[in-house]
């Protein structure tokens, strides 16, 4: 069997770019639409087009779901012309399909690529998650503090006051009791209704999000998604499996996780060099969203490769005609 091209993340990224960009177009027209399926429709099919024109051997490893549950870019499935280097990809053509039916902040497209093998197979189970940026020793918070322990080791390592720290959390029932206790701390907190992706991304740039560290439970997809983005921004995350039954234990069994209680580091989650884009569709900390003129559409797009740290932002401004 011929061996795979090398992964040459530097040419491959401009093209990758071109497919978070492409999803972000496709679903400006249902901006505030109030149809979330739809927009998630769009954004998929420009996202699977644009793929297939890059020279890879790509396997979607985290998707739109099952292959059962999805037609299109569905766990397993093999995009790109079959030319070029064998790759992971990592997608969510709309992350934050309710903020954009709403016209709400922080909707994006968002793609990670990395060579084969070596972003994780993660189950479509809850995670639960902890992050903050770079600048920090190892291990100066952990999963196994509490989050008041975690606020206060935070703001040690900073030499600030527990005040002054900011929490993002995703704003779900199930974590009053934790935004209970962050908020015992005198920390702030930073609740967003969808778009833990963007959440996490946040706490790499606290000067521009104003976000110290993110922390809760969301999807475990997103997870390997959120740390290929913060392994080309800095920063540190953890992250655990959590399972509600035993169906979603064989989920995680089909994934080849043998072990349920294994605390992953960003570094296991994404074990090799990562390109990383996201494009805006609605305004965001990160990112701007579409902006529409006569005639144009104008995207904004962070891209982002682990093996330089490098972080590009780019402005497109694409013809509508």
């Amino acid at each position: 069997m011929a061996q795979s091209p090398e992964f040459y993340d530097r040419m491959l990224s401009l093209g990758l770019a071109r497919v978070s960009e492409a999803a972000a177009l496709a679903s400006a027209n249902l901006i505030g639409r109030g149809d979330e399926k739809a927009a998630d429709q769009a954004a998929v099919n420009a996202m699977r087009d644009q793929l297939n024109m890059l020279d890879i051997q790509g396997v979607v490893v985290i998707g739109e779901g099952e292959r059962d549950e999805a037609p299109m870019l569905y766990i397993g499935e093999e995009v790109g012309t079959g030319n070029g280097p064998a790759v992971d990809i990592a997608l969510d053509p709309l992350e934050g399909t309710t903020l954009t039916a709403k016209d709400m902040p922080n909707a994006l497209t968002v793609i990670a690529m990395a060579p084969r093998g070596t972003l994780l197979h993660a189950p479509d189970v809850y995670m639960e998650k902890l992050a903050i940026g770079p600048g920090f020793k190892p291990g100066v918070v952990t999963l196994s503090m509490s989050p008041s322990e975690r606020v206060s080791a935070l703001a040690s390592a900073k030499g600030c006051s527990t005040e002054d720290i900011t929490v993002c959390v995703l704003e779900r029932p199930r974590h009053e009791e934790m935004i209970a206790e962050l908020r015992s701390t005198g920390a702030a907190i930073r609740l967003i209704t969808d778009g833990d992706v963007a959440g996490v991304m946040h706490c790499a740039e606290p000067e521009q999000t104003g976000i110290d560290m993110y922390m809760g439970s969301g999807g475990a997809p997103e997870g390997v998604l959120a740390a290929a983005a913060l392994k080309c921004m800095g920063g540190q995350m953890f992250g655990k499996l959590l399972f509600r039954n035993e169906d979603e234990r064989a989920r995680a069994r089909k994934a080849g996780i043998t072990n349920f209680d294994r605390v992953y580091t960003r570094d296991d989650l994404v074990t090799g060099d990562v390109i990383f884009a996201a494009t805006g569709v609605t305004d965001g900390s990160l990112v701007s969203g579409i902006k529409r003129e006569v005639g144009y559409l104008t995207a904004e797009t962070i891209l982002m490769r682990s093996k330089t740290g490098s972080v590009r932002r780019m402005t497109y401004r694409n013809p509508t005609k």
